[in-house]
């Protein structure tokens, strides 16, 4: 009797290194030193966060119910992730029965090609583009540029984000790095015809902008947009937005492509009303988002008359198949544990090399790229940008235990690292502690520490290798004595019997 060996369960492929932008060129920490340096950047941050904040409290507390809409919005994408292969398969039938195509996407490579291959079939050189975090994860801009393609965001963060060849730093608010001056100088660099009297007025710099933009609204044929939802009971998609640009984009060209992360899709229509609630208070602290565009498929005579749907994965299945870091495909991308997070106020978002920044980004982004896919990985360093203070868990609208994800992150890296000279340091610690000689003994040799402190008791600098962890921290000096030394002194015996004899007095009046 023969049989045939099907093979062994593979872990499923991550996004391919280097491709798109889920990998920056330096580990988190090099990185954030040279940002911390920007002033400015520390300034428009911290004051646009605070902002954030504020606006999102206060449309919280509004709602008796918030915590149970957040516990809703769990459950709900909690059963989309145990679902996720059926509930695609049920989106694909509705919107192929609307009229619409759906193309799969197993990386950021495939769907580039299934865009400009889309866009070439219709004779444009041109596409406008909806503000969309998929695309700028697989550096969709960049691979249609390198075929004679020109894209324009016209999202207005993204718009100031591109025409500085720049990237964005927030998953909310992309230009947040930029203040009017610097916008106002990228205008008259960048734009053409702008007025050379332009001041930094919001109001003016936006009118710019407008105009610009309404001509490739009235002439451009094609547009790529993303998804916030898929809904796979009808078929339907859904982009929130604040502007009316991307309305001006879903309905005006002829053929309209949306690149989706599959982890976007919900179960129904009425699932809707939970995460229409949770997205804009957590976001802009707006009660609800100026713009709500839904579709379903191709209506003839309205609206764009050749829609395609690219469902994209790119390492999201290989998230998918890990028990606990799953948790962050609920990720709605309302950017609420950025706003909260201490280490991106201060570092800003270009420090995480990723299209993902802040707390998700340090969780989402080693999942979808993997964080040893070369030596010294920049994302191996992305699961320790971090406090784990906790407030991004307190913000998040879909409860996502952020600090929890990045602690069991840091786990991996260290299982997967091999041997490192911590992994040395710690096992030497572990033997001397397994031996009570050795432990007093080693308690004895690091009182002689207390050479290398300042006069305020500390150790501001210690030798390699642990000069790492004295860079960014202090070290109390040891003490003259050990507790173990005192206590087994005549001062230590003794204090111990009177504190014995104290207890037992107290126990007496209680009596």
């Amino acid at each position: 009797m023969s049989s045939t060996f099907l093979g062994m369960p593979a872990t499923p492929p991550r996004s391919p290194y280097g491709t798109g932008n889920l990998r920056g060129d330096r580990k988190f920490p090099a990185a954030a030193h040279d940002e911390l340096r920007n002033e400015q950047l520390r300034r428009n941050l911290g004051k646009a966060t605070r902002t954030i904040r504020a606006k999102r409290l206060n449309v919280t507390g509004e709602l008796p119910d918030w915590e149970q809409l957040r516990d809703a919005g769990s459950a709900i994408k909690t059963d989309t992730m145990n679902r996720l292969p059926e509930l695609l398969e049920q989106l694909e039938r509705k919107v192929t029965e609307r009229g619409g195509t759906v193309h799969w996407a197993r990386d950021g490579v495939e769907a580039n090609e299934i865009v400009a291959r889309l866009v070439r079939a219709t004779g444009s050189k041109e596409v406008i583009k909806v503000k969309s975090m998929a695309t700028q994860e697989i550096g969709l801009n960049e691979h249609l540029e390198s075929i004679g393609i020109t894209p324009y965001e016209t999202d207005l963060a993204e718009l100031i984000v591109q025409l500085a060849h720049d990237k964005p730093s927030h998953i909310l608010v992309p230009a947040i790095h930029r203040n009017r001056d610097e916008i106002r100088q990228i205008f008259l660099k960048e734009i053409p015809g702008v007025d050379p009297r332009l001041d930094n007025v919001p109001a003016h710099l936006a009118a710019v902008a407008r105009a610009y933009l309404r001509e490739k609204f009235m002439t451009t044929k094609v547009a790529v947009s993303g998804a916030n939802f898929g809904i796979a009971e009808t078929g339907t998609l859904s982009v929130v937005e604040s502007e009316g640009n991307g309305r001006m984009c879903l309905t005006l060209p002829d053929t309209l492509i949306t690149v989706m992360g599959i982890e976007k899709v919900l179960p129904r229509y009425q699932d809707l009303e939970v995460f229409l609630q949770l997205l804009p208070r957590s976001s802009t602290g707006e009660r609800m988002n100026p713009y709500t565009s839904m579709w379903t498929g191709v209506t003839p005579g309205d609206g764009p008359q050749d829609f395609h749907l690219v469902l994209l994965d790119n390492g999201r299945t290989a998230a998918l198949a890990d028990r606990i870091g799953r948790e962050a495909l609920n990720c709605i991308r309302c950017s609420a544990c950025l706003n909260v997070c201490p280490v991106y106020e201060r570092a800003g978002g270009h420090a995480y090399g990723s299209t993902y920044p802040g707390p998700i980004g340090a969780v989402l982004t080693p999942q979808l790229a993997g964080m040893h896919a070369a030596k010294d990985d920049p994302n191996s360093s992305l699961p320790y940008a971090s406090t784990l203070c906790g407030a991004c868990f307190d913000a998040c609208p879909v409860k996502i235990d952020i600090p929890s994800l990045l602690v069991e992150l840091r786990h991996q890296h260290t299982e997967q690292s091999g041997t490192t000279a911590e992994k040395l340091a710690m096992k030497a610690a572990a033997g001397v502690m397994r031996r009570p000689t050795l432990f007093t003994a080693a308690q004895k040799a690091a009182g002689l520490g207390r050479v290398l402190a300042g006069r305020d008791g500390k150790i501001s600098h210690l030798p390699p290798p642990f000069n790492g962890w004295s860079d960014s921290r202090d070290t109390a000096a040891p003490p003259k004595q050990s507790f173990r030394a005192w206590l087994a002194s005549d001062e230590g015996a003794a204090t111990m019997r009177a504190a014995a004899e104290d207890g037992r007095n107290q126990q007496q009046e209680e009596k």
